[in-house]
């Protein structure tokens, strides 16, 4: 039951994005960084975490909660530090999903041809 609800929350977040991608001008960075600051929010106020516990993975791995992760790291950061987590605990509490992008990308780099978009 877990997987399905993941799967159905999941897709339903990825259908919404997919329906603002359609229907508006918004250019594709502009919806991630609007997923991202909407999680970020949506942690802030307290309701990304009752959300992604029932959810599971449907809600923990698009862009919200990449955002809530950032928040978090955030939070705790400056509740351990003071001010200056501010601008570390994102960093320290996204780091391992960067990095895995950024790795990926450049493999992908190396096995795939590139194209010019026509």
């Amino acid at each position: 039951m877990d997987y399905l609800k993941a799967f159905l929350v999941g897709g339903a977040i990825c259908g919404a994005v997919q329906i603002l991608m359609d229907k508006t001008k918004l250019m594709p960075g502009r919806i991630m960084v609007l997923l991202v600051v909407t999680g970020s929010i949506l942690g802030g106020i307290g309701l990304y975490e009752p959300f992604s516990q029932w959810a599971g993975a449907g809600a923990t791995v698009p862009l919200l909660g990449f955002g809530n992760t950032l928040w978090k790291g955030v939070k705790e950061a400056i509740d351990a530090e003071g001010a200056i987590g501010l601008f570390k605990g994102g960093f320290k509490a996204g780091a391992a999903g960067i990095a895995a992008a950024l790795i990926f990308a450049y493999a992908g780099s190396l096995v795939f041809k590139p194209k010019m978009k026509s």
